[in-house]
Parts: C-alpha cells; sequence; structure tokens
C-alpha cells in the first residue's frame, strides 16, 4: 500500500503539519503521521523511516523548526523522496530551519519549499504529484484542483474587478 510518512519534530508543530493530513484527506491520500526528532530520538527515527519504507511510504515530509535536521537524518535513510518543510520559530523564525533543511551536500537531496503553512500545504501537493507518476486517479485529481482553484480566481477577481 502506498502512503506518505509525515514526521514533525514536536508536538508544538501539530497546529501547522494538520493543514496537510486535511489535503490527504479531501483527496483520499493515505498517510502516516508520528512525532519524532533528529537530535532526541534519533534511534526511532532511523527504526520508523525503515519499518515505512518496508509498509509502503513512497514518500517523507518531514516539518522541523530551528536547526531542522530531520530532513536531512530522513533522507540519509531512504532514497525515497524527502520534503523538507522548515517551520517558524526560534531567533530567526524560521530562517534558520530554511537554510538548514536546504543546504544539504550533493548527492543527499531534500526538497524543500517554503516555511510554515504554505510550505507544508506545497509539500502535500508535492507529495501528491510523485504518487500521481504512478496513480493516474490522483493525477486526474489533483488537475481537477487546479481547473477548481482557477475557477475561484476568476470568480474572486469578479466581485472586485474594476476596469476601464
Amino acid at each position: 500500500m502506498d502512503f506518505v510518512s509525515i514526521i514533525m519534530g514536536s508536538k508544538s508543530d501539530w497546529s501547522i503539519v494538520s493543514e496537510c493530513i486535511e489535503i490527504f484527506k479531501q483527496f483520499d491520500v493515505k498517510y502516516e503521521v508520528i512525532i519524532s526528532s533528529a537530535h532526541r530520538s534519533p534511534d526511532r527515527t532511523r527504526e520508523y523511516v525503515q519499518e515505512s519504507e518496508k509498509k509502503g511510504a513512497q514518500v517523507f515530509i518531514a516539518a522541523a523548526g530551528m536547526a531542522a535536521h530531520l530532513a536531512g537524518a530522513i533522507a540519509s535513510q531512504t532514497c525515497k523522496p524527502v520534503i523538507g518543510v522548515p517551520l517558524n520559530g526560534g531567533a530567526l523564525d524560521g530562517l534558520d530551519a530554511l537554510l538548514s533543511t536546504v543546504q544539504m551536500p550533493a548527492g543527499m537531496p531534500v526538497g524543500t519549499v517554503a516555511i510554515g503553512k504554505a510550505g507544508v500545504i506545497n509539500a502535500a501537493y508535492l507529495a501528491m504529484q510523485i504518487l500521481s507518476l504512478k496513480n493516474n486517479e490522483l493525477g486526474s485529481k489533483l488537475a481537477e484542483d487546479r481547473i477548481m482553484k482557477a475557477k475561484k480566481l476568476e470568480i474572486d477577481s469578479k466581485q472586485i474587478e474594476v476596469r476601464i
């Protein structure tokens, strides 16, 4: 069974990570979610990644703030795609997490999205795009979603448009 594995660094990340889960529910995408840390529970992280891959995890989403080494720790344990979501917090309000997530050594990629809510939403969509390479039905749902977003934009614009 193909699914997306979502790993967040701490319980305080739940308010943002739950946005990703809502999107997966809308698209009927299977997922797992746990809390694990690259620093506080490295053995748990490693074991979970290995177990998840055996169960069918096709994409990993790692959401973490501050030092944000979680995505890199996951990438070191799998050749499946890893999407890193840097989260707000700390003295630099997410910039530190962004830099920690995006600055991976050559040959150890982590796809990195925006900081915070927009990032976690884009991580969900990017994971689904990856899954759609083998799932045409999901690809069709994503295409329909794009059409609906464009239509909504036109409706919103008509409510405020002023043209000469």
